[in-house]
């Protein structure tokens, strides 16, 4: 058991980050939550009591407030930080970068600021695969350059990486998970992805028109490099990701140096197209799916998957969920969401 580390989790009531706090649980650990709610909801920390039966500690703090983390700071004794709040939209950000940058940065470094006055040197960041770019080859690996990324969302994750390399020479131990495309939802359909208005990601999308909550899914490009036109991509069970982070804090209470930096990729190294997914969807759920081709994306790759081999090797950590599972637990809990008992 490990009772005796406390874990704080930054955007604890995310996708992502709910699915770790009932990792984190499970383990044993003892965790504390920030969430601002702002684009999550309440309803998410009562999913992960409901799963794990722990009441959860839960503060409602933006990470932007550096006397707030201070204060909490100073009443904890902390023992690592899993950052996750950020503003995560690719395309929202094309259209509104200086709120990335001012939000996705200035949370980080107020983070930062906050751990190196409390003497917490060990920090799990949330990255992602678009720190890439369009990459040279496929599978992508982590010694792969950072090209030119295609949106300011990516390009505040290449600097959060950046700031994080550069910290790590003053005492903090940093571990950067680059995430390829987190779906699906907990198999109990007690958590799962709850998008503010329309979704951006494609499976939420999908679940939303095959509820009828959408007309049509479109698939944005059938002109692109690949097997049948659309965008590639690695999908991941979000459990999955989530038990990552519990095996980098694992990690990291096994080194016995101080300053650390490392990155590594969260896929599950198989390419799937945005079109196979939509007829994989189909065949696992039996639901119709009407969908559309339209036109390109701006911002969108044209396709990249993980070689997810350092992470699986340096962890013992693998993937438990198949593409078919991830799609059927999405539908699940956009089911229960919408209170659709006849589909």
């Amino acid at each position: 058991m490990n009772s005796d580390q406390h874990i704080l989790v930054t955007g604890g009531a995310g996708y992502i980050g709910a699915h770790t706090v009932v990792e984190l649980l499970s383990a044993g650990y003892k965790v504390t939550v920030v969430d601002t709610l702002e684009r999550s909801e309440y309803r998410m920390i009562e999913g992960i009591e409901s799963i794990t039966g722990i009441r959860v500690d839960f503060h409602k703090i933006d990470c932007l407030d550096f006397v707030a983390l201070d204060t909490l700071f100073a009443a904890n004794d902390f023992s690592a930080v899993i950052h996750f709040a950020a503003y995560k939209s690719v395309n929202e950000s094309v259209v509104k970068p200086l709120e990335y940058y001012n939000n996705n940065l200035g949370s980080l470094l107020s983070v930062l600021e906050v751990m190196k006055k409390h003497h917490v040197q060990d920090i799990i960041f949330s990255s992602s695969c678009t720190v890439y770019g369009q990459p040279d080859q496929i599978q992508v690996d982590e010694s792969a350059p950072f090209k030119t990324a295609e949106s300011p969302y990516g390009s505040t994750k290449q600097l959060c990486e950046h700031i994080l390399k550069d910290v790590a020479t003053d005492g903090f131990r940093v571990i950067s998970l680059r995430y390829f495309n987190p779906i699906g939802a907990h198999p109990s359909a007690m958590i799962g992805e709850l998008p503010i208005g329309v979704p951006n990601n494609l499976v939420p999308y999908v679940t939303q028109t095959a509820a009828g909550v959408r007309d049509k899914l479109t698939v944005f490009g059938n002109d692109y490099n690949t097997l049948d036109g659309s965008c590639v991509r690695d999908f991941i069970h979000v459990s999955d990701v989530a038990s990552a982070h519990v095996k980098a804090i694992d990690y990291l209470n096994q080194q016995q140096k101080g300053n650390l930096f490392d990155a590594y990729n969260l896929g599950t190294g198989q390419g799937v197209s945005v079109l196979q997914l939509v007829k994989k969807f189909i065949e696992v759920t039996g639901v119709k799916l009407p969908y559309t081709i339209g036109s390109r994306r701006p911002g969108d790759v044209e396709k990249v998957y993980a070689d997810p081999s350092k992470i699986n090797k340096a962890f013992g950590w693998s993937t438990t969920y198949d593409l078919g599972q991830s799609l059927i637990h999405a539908w699940q809990w956009e089911k229960k969401i919408r209170n659709l008992k006849g589909i």
